[in-house]
Protein backbone atom coordinates (compact mmCIF):
# COMPACT_ATOMS: atom_id res chain seq x y z
CA UNK A 1 0.00 0.00 0.00
CA UNK A 2 1.44 3.16 -0.80
CA UNK A 3 1.50 6.33 1.13
CA UNK A 4 1.85 10.20 0.65
CA UNK A 5 4.13 12.14 0.09
CA UNK A 6 4.46 14.24 3.46
CA UNK A 7 4.31 13.30 7.05
CA UNK A 8 0.88 12.75 8.74
CA UNK A 9 -0.29 13.66 12.00
CA UNK A 10 -2.84 14.58 14.28
CA UNK A 11 -5.81 16.73 13.30
CA UNK A 12 -4.22 19.61 15.49
CA UNK A 13 -1.13 20.43 13.48
CA UNK A 14 -4.09 20.91 10.43
CA UNK A 15 -2.79 17.55 8.29
CA UNK A 16 -6.39 16.57 8.87
CA UNK A 17 -9.44 17.91 7.71
CA UNK A 18 -11.42 15.72 9.99
CA UNK A 19 -12.88 17.41 12.88
CA UNK A 20 -11.54 16.72 15.88
CA UNK A 21 -12.73 13.69 18.33
CA UNK A 22 -14.85 13.91 20.87
CA UNK A 23 -13.25 13.33 24.61
CA UNK A 24 -13.58 9.74 25.80
CA UNK A 25 -14.23 9.93 29.25
CA UNK A 26 -11.79 7.72 31.37
CA UNK A 27 -11.05 7.64 34.97
CA UNK A 28 -8.24 9.69 36.54
CA UNK A 29 -4.68 7.84 35.71
CA UNK A 30 -2.55 6.65 38.96
CA UNK A 31 -0.73 9.65 39.50
CA UNK A 32 2.69 8.42 38.10
CA UNK A 33 1.10 8.53 34.82
CA UNK A 34 -0.54 11.72 34.21
CA UNK A 35 2.51 13.38 32.52
CA UNK A 36 2.31 13.20 28.55
CA UNK A 37 4.30 10.63 27.39
CA UNK A 38 5.43 8.97 23.96
CA UNK A 39 6.43 5.84 22.28
CA UNK A 40 8.50 5.87 18.82
CA UNK A 41 8.78 2.80 16.67
CA UNK A 42 9.84 2.04 12.89
CA UNK A 43 7.53 1.38 9.73
CA UNK A 44 7.84 0.32 6.27
CA UNK A 45 6.36 2.56 3.72
CA UNK A 46 3.48 0.28 3.12
CA UNK A 47 2.77 -0.30 6.87
CA UNK A 48 2.93 3.89 7.53
CA UNK A 49 0.53 4.20 4.19
CA UNK A 50 -1.98 1.31 6.00
CA UNK A 51 -1.31 3.02 9.47
CA UNK A 52 -2.46 6.13 7.61
CA UNK A 53 -5.66 4.49 5.52
CA UNK A 54 -7.57 6.22 2.43
CA UNK A 55 -7.65 9.89 3.02
CA UNK A 56 -6.49 9.60 6.43
CA UNK A 57 -9.38 7.30 7.75
CA UNK A 58 -7.46 4.73 9.77
CA UNK A 59 -5.03 6.70 11.60
CA UNK A 60 -8.30 9.28 12.56
CA UNK A 61 -10.05 6.69 13.46
CA UNK A 62 -7.29 5.61 16.21
CA UNK A 63 -6.64 9.08 17.13
CA UNK A 64 -10.44 8.92 18.15
CA UNK A 65 -10.51 5.74 19.07
CA UNK A 66 -7.51 6.09 21.46
CA UNK A 67 -7.35 9.88 22.56
CA UNK A 68 -3.24 9.07 21.37
CA UNK A 69 -2.11 11.63 18.48
CA UNK A 70 0.16 9.79 15.94
CA UNK A 71 2.42 11.30 13.98
CA UNK A 72 4.93 9.94 11.26
CA UNK A 73 7.76 11.17 9.57
CA UNK A 74 7.83 12.12 5.92
CA UNK A 75 8.04 9.28 3.29
CA UNK A 76 11.79 10.17 2.42
CA UNK A 77 12.99 10.72 6.63
CA UNK A 78 14.06 7.38 7.80
CA UNK A 79 15.73 6.12 10.67
CA UNK A 80 19.56 6.22 10.44
CA UNK A 81 20.83 2.63 8.86
CA UNK A 82 17.29 1.81 7.57
CA UNK A 83 14.68 2.21 5.13
CA UNK A 84 11.87 2.68 7.73
CA UNK A 85 9.86 5.45 8.48
CA UNK A 86 9.04 6.78 12.59
CA UNK A 87 5.83 6.53 13.22
CA UNK A 88 5.65 8.19 17.23
CA UNK A 89 2.05 8.07 19.43
CA UNK A 90 1.79 10.63 22.26
CA UNK A 91 -0.10 10.89 25.07
CA UNK A 92 -0.99 9.24 28.89
CA UNK A 93 0.59 5.72 28.68
CA UNK A 94 -3.37 4.07 28.69
CA UNK A 95 -3.93 6.60 25.27
CA UNK A 96 -0.57 5.57 24.15
CA UNK A 97 -1.06 1.60 25.09
CA UNK A 98 -4.18 2.12 23.09
CA UNK A 99 -2.87 3.36 20.15
CA UNK A 100 -0.27 1.15 19.42
CA UNK A 101 -2.29 -2.07 19.79
CA UNK A 102 -4.88 -0.49 17.30
CA UNK A 103 -1.92 -0.27 15.09
CA UNK A 104 0.17 -3.42 15.99
CA UNK A 105 -3.09 -5.50 15.37
CA UNK A 106 -3.88 -3.84 11.93
CA UNK A 107 -0.38 -4.34 10.69
CA UNK A 108 -0.59 -8.19 11.96
CA UNK A 109 -3.67 -8.64 10.35
CA UNK A 110 -2.74 -7.37 7.22
CA UNK A 111 1.04 -8.03 6.70
CA UNK A 112 1.25 -11.59 8.91
CA UNK A 113 -1.78 -13.50 9.36
CA UNK A 114 -2.16 -15.96 7.05
CA UNK A 115 -5.94 -17.70 5.54
CA UNK A 116 -6.00 -21.31 7.75
CA UNK A 117 -2.53 -20.66 9.52
CA UNK A 118 -2.96 -22.97 12.46
CA UNK A 119 -0.76 -21.25 14.90
CA UNK A 120 -0.86 -17.61 16.13
CA UNK A 121 1.10 -15.35 13.24
CA UNK A 122 4.49 -13.57 14.80
CA UNK A 123 5.83 -10.51 13.84
CA UNK A 124 8.53 -7.78 15.48
CA UNK A 125 7.84 -4.13 16.16
CA UNK A 126 11.23 -1.67 16.91
CA UNK A 127 11.05 0.46 18.99
CA UNK A 128 13.37 3.69 19.73
CA UNK A 129 14.57 4.46 22.64
CA UNK A 130 17.04 7.09 23.92
CA UNK A 131 20.66 5.41 24.34
CA UNK A 132 20.68 7.10 28.17
CA UNK A 133 17.49 5.32 28.96
CA UNK A 134 18.27 1.59 27.91
CA UNK A 135 19.66 1.18 31.15
CA UNK A 136 16.80 1.42 33.04
CA UNK A 137 15.15 -0.96 30.16
CA UNK A 138 18.25 -3.30 30.81
CA UNK A 139 18.50 -3.39 34.75
CA UNK A 140 21.13 -4.65 36.92
CA UNK A 141 22.56 -7.36 35.56
CA UNK A 142 20.08 -7.81 32.58
CA UNK A 143 17.69 -8.41 35.85
CA UNK A 144 15.02 -5.84 34.18
CA UNK A 145 14.81 -7.01 30.63
CA UNK A 146 14.89 -10.94 31.72
CA UNK A 147 12.06 -10.18 33.67
CA UNK A 148 10.01 -8.35 30.52
CA UNK A 149 10.91 -11.15 28.87
CA UNK A 150 9.06 -13.59 31.33
CA UNK A 151 6.77 -11.54 31.80
CA UNK A 152 5.70 -10.85 28.29
CA UNK A 153 7.00 -14.17 26.80
CA UNK A 154 8.26 -11.76 23.94
CA UNK A 155 11.81 -11.74 22.35
CA UNK A 156 13.05 -8.49 23.79
CA UNK A 157 16.41 -7.24 21.72
CA UNK A 158 18.55 -4.30 22.32
CA UNK A 159 20.59 -3.15 19.40
CA UNK A 160 24.13 -1.88 20.21
CA UNK A 161 24.50 2.17 20.14
CA UNK A 162 25.50 2.59 16.72
CA UNK A 163 28.29 5.93 16.51
CA UNK A 164 28.18 5.98 12.51
CA UNK A 165 25.52 8.79 12.51
CA UNK A 166 26.89 11.85 13.86
CA UNK A 167 23.81 13.12 16.00
CA UNK A 168 22.02 9.49 16.42
CA UNK A 169 21.58 9.27 20.54
CA UNK A 170 18.60 6.23 20.09
CA UNK A 171 18.84 2.68 19.78
CA UNK A 172 16.32 -0.07 18.45
CA UNK A 173 14.70 -2.46 20.99
CA UNK A 174 13.14 -5.03 18.88
CA UNK A 175 10.03 -6.94 20.46
CA UNK A 176 9.18 -10.33 18.74
CA UNK A 177 6.57 -12.78 19.09
CA UNK A 178 2.40 -12.98 18.73
CA UNK A 179 0.61 -9.83 19.50
CA UNK A 180 -0.73 -10.35 22.51
CA UNK A 181 3.22 -10.99 23.65
CA UNK A 182 4.18 -7.39 21.80
CA UNK A 183 1.99 -5.52 23.50
CA UNK A 184 2.01 -6.90 26.77
CA UNK A 185 6.34 -6.50 26.50
CA UNK A 186 5.50 -2.77 25.14
CA UNK A 187 3.18 -2.20 27.80
CA UNK A 188 6.23 -3.12 30.40
CA UNK A 189 8.98 -1.58 28.48
CA UNK A 190 6.62 1.75 28.35
CA UNK A 191 5.71 1.79 32.08
CA UNK A 192 9.22 1.58 32.40
CA UNK A 193 9.99 4.51 29.99
CA UNK A 194 7.59 6.57 31.92
CA UNK A 195 9.04 6.70 35.04
CA UNK A 196 12.39 8.20 33.51
CA UNK A 197 12.64 12.18 33.66
CA UNK A 198 15.18 11.60 30.73
CA UNK A 199 13.10 9.99 28.62
CA UNK A 200 10.08 12.29 29.06
CA UNK A 201 11.78 15.39 28.78
CA UNK A 202 13.35 13.95 25.33
CA UNK A 203 10.01 14.13 23.61
CA UNK A 204 10.11 15.99 20.20
CA UNK A 205 9.31 15.71 16.78
CA UNK A 206 8.58 12.29 14.89
CA UNK A 207 11.96 12.92 13.04
CA UNK A 208 14.38 14.64 15.82
CA UNK A 209 17.89 13.98 13.84
CA UNK A 210 19.56 16.74 11.92
CA UNK A 211 19.44 15.44 8.31
CA UNK A 212 17.26 12.61 6.16
CA UNK A 213 19.63 9.10 6.89
CA UNK A 214 19.93 6.71 4.75
CA UNK A 215 22.40 4.41 3.23
CA UNK A 216 24.12 5.68 -0.13
CA UNK A 217 23.59 3.07 -2.67
CA UNK A 218 22.83 4.97 -6.12
CA UNK A 219 23.90 2.13 -8.47
CA UNK A 220 23.51 -1.32 -9.08
CA UNK A 221 27.12 -1.96 -7.56
CA UNK A 222 26.76 -0.20 -4.75
CA UNK A 223 28.13 2.78 -6.41
CA UNK A 224 27.11 6.06 -5.64
CA UNK A 225 29.00 7.04 -2.33
CA UNK A 226 29.33 11.18 -1.58
CA UNK A 227 32.37 13.04 -2.40
CA UNK A 228 33.03 16.47 -0.74
CA UNK A 229 35.99 18.49 -0.32
CA UNK A 230 36.74 21.73 1.70
CA UNK A 231 35.82 23.98 -0.97
CA UNK A 232 32.38 22.68 -1.32
CA UNK A 233 31.62 22.23 2.54
CA UNK A 234 32.47 25.86 3.13
CA UNK A 235 29.96 26.45 0.28
CA UNK A 236 27.52 24.18 1.73
CA UNK A 237 27.44 21.79 -1.69
CA UNK A 238 27.80 18.22 -1.89
CA UNK A 239 28.45 15.85 -4.91
CA UNK A 240 26.87 12.85 -5.36
CA UNK A 241 27.67 9.95 -7.53
CA UNK A 242 24.41 8.58 -9.27
CA UNK A 243 24.40 5.34 -11.55
CA UNK A 244 24.05 6.60 -15.44
CA UNK A 245 21.08 4.51 -15.69
CA UNK A 246 19.46 6.21 -12.68
CA UNK A 247 19.82 9.62 -13.67
CA UNK A 248 16.44 9.42 -15.84
CA UNK A 249 14.39 8.75 -12.53
CA UNK A 250 15.82 11.46 -10.87
CA UNK A 251 15.33 13.90 -13.46
CA UNK A 252 11.68 12.88 -14.21
CA UNK A 253 10.06 13.53 -17.78
CA UNK A 254 10.53 16.90 -18.56
CA UNK A 255 12.42 17.84 -15.86
CA UNK A 256 9.27 16.97 -13.29
CA UNK A 257 10.64 15.25 -10.69
CA UNK A 258 13.87 16.86 -9.97
CA UNK A 259 11.80 20.03 -10.27
CA UNK A 260 9.69 19.01 -7.14
CA UNK A 261 12.83 17.70 -4.99
CA UNK A 262 14.12 21.51 -5.95
CA UNK A 263 11.11 23.35 -5.00
CA UNK A 264 10.50 21.25 -1.67
CA UNK A 265 14.14 20.75 -0.21
CA UNK A 266 15.11 24.36 -1.86
CA UNK A 267 18.33 23.14 -3.07
CA UNK A 268 19.69 23.80 -6.15
CA UNK A 269 20.22 20.97 -7.92
CA UNK A 270 23.00 20.69 -11.03
CA UNK A 271 23.60 17.30 -13.36
CA UNK A 272 26.41 16.69 -14.90
CA UNK A 273 26.82 16.19 -18.71
CA UNK A 274 26.15 13.22 -20.17
CA UNK A 275 29.92 11.21 -20.24
CA UNK A 276 30.92 13.92 -17.56
CA UNK A 277 31.53 11.05 -14.83
CA UNK A 278 33.19 11.18 -11.23
CA UNK A 279 37.08 9.90 -11.90
CA UNK A 280 37.34 6.54 -11.42
CA UNK A 281 33.59 5.47 -11.99
CA UNK A 282 30.79 5.31 -14.33
CA UNK A 283 28.37 7.97 -11.98
CA UNK A 284 27.29 11.19 -12.98
CA UNK A 285 27.59 13.97 -10.61
CA UNK A 286 25.17 15.49 -9.10
CA UNK A 287 25.82 18.65 -7.44
CA UNK A 288 23.47 20.20 -4.53
CA UNK A 289 23.91 23.32 -3.29
CA UNK A 290 21.79 25.39 -0.53
CA UNK A 291 21.62 25.10 2.81
CA UNK A 292 22.64 22.27 5.24
CA UNK A 293 19.01 20.95 5.43
CA UNK A 294 18.07 21.87 1.98
CA UNK A 295 20.75 19.92 0.80
CA UNK A 296 19.72 16.90 3.21
CA UNK A 297 16.06 17.11 2.10
CA UNK A 298 17.50 17.00 -1.28
CA UNK A 299 19.91 14.17 -1.22
CA UNK A 300 17.39 12.10 0.94
CA UNK A 301 14.72 12.61 -1.90
CA UNK A 302 16.72 11.52 -4.70
CA UNK A 303 18.00 8.28 -2.98
CA UNK A 304 14.29 7.65 -2.22
CA UNK A 305 13.87 7.81 -6.43
CA UNK A 306 16.78 5.79 -7.31
CA UNK A 307 15.22 3.08 -4.36
CA UNK A 308 12.14 3.30 -6.18
CA UNK A 309 13.55 2.35 -9.61
CA UNK A 310 15.90 -0.46 -8.12
CA UNK A 311 14.53 -3.76 -7.28
CA UNK A 312 12.75 -4.37 -4.71
CA UNK A 313 14.21 -6.10 -1.76
CA UNK A 314 13.88 -9.84 -0.64
CA UNK A 315 10.44 -9.74 1.75
CA UNK A 316 11.89 -10.01 5.25
CA UNK A 317 10.90 -12.89 7.68
CA UNK A 318 9.97 -12.39 11.14
CA UNK A 319 12.20 -13.03 13.57
CA UNK A 320 11.22 -16.19 15.43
Amino acid sequence: MGSPDGGYSSSNDGAQPAQSPPHKPQPPPPSDYTETTYLRFLASNAEAGSIIGKGGSTISDFQSRSNARIQLSRNYEYFPGTSDRIIMVSGTIDEVLDAVELILTKLMNEFYAEDGEEVEPKSKVRLIVPNGSCGGIIGKGGSMIKSFIEDSQANIKISPQDNSYIGLNDRLVTVAGTLQQQVQATNLILSRLSEDLYYIQSIGPPFPYAAPYSVPNYGPNGAGKKFQNTKEDISNSVTLGVADEHIGIVVGRSGRNITEISQISGARIKISERGDFIPGTSDRKVTITGSQRAINVAEAMIMHKVASASSPPPASTPER
